[in-house]
């Protein structure tokens, strides 16, 4: 299993949703589950990016800074 940062693009606006799969494809559809999981509506997406990908062993984690961005 591995953990995902994914930074979605919203109206210029990013943020940050974090996954667990076991594939990177599976992680991307999940993506897109979370966010309609989210939203009442289903926003326009702008662009999704993977952030980072981390191994799961005895624990993994990220921390989430609100002025880091993918530029």
């Amino acid at each position: 299993m591995n953990l995902y940062r994914f930074e979605v693009t919203i109206k210029e606006k990013p943020i940050h949703v974090i996954i667990v799969a076991d594939s990177d494809e599976k992680a991307f559809d999940l993506v897109d589950i979370e966010l309609e999981k989210h939203y009442l509506k289903m926003p326009e997406v702008d662009d999704i990016s993977l952030y980072e990908k981390r191994k799961i062993k005895n624990g993994a984690g990220f921390v989430l800074s609100e002025f880091e961005t993918i530029l």
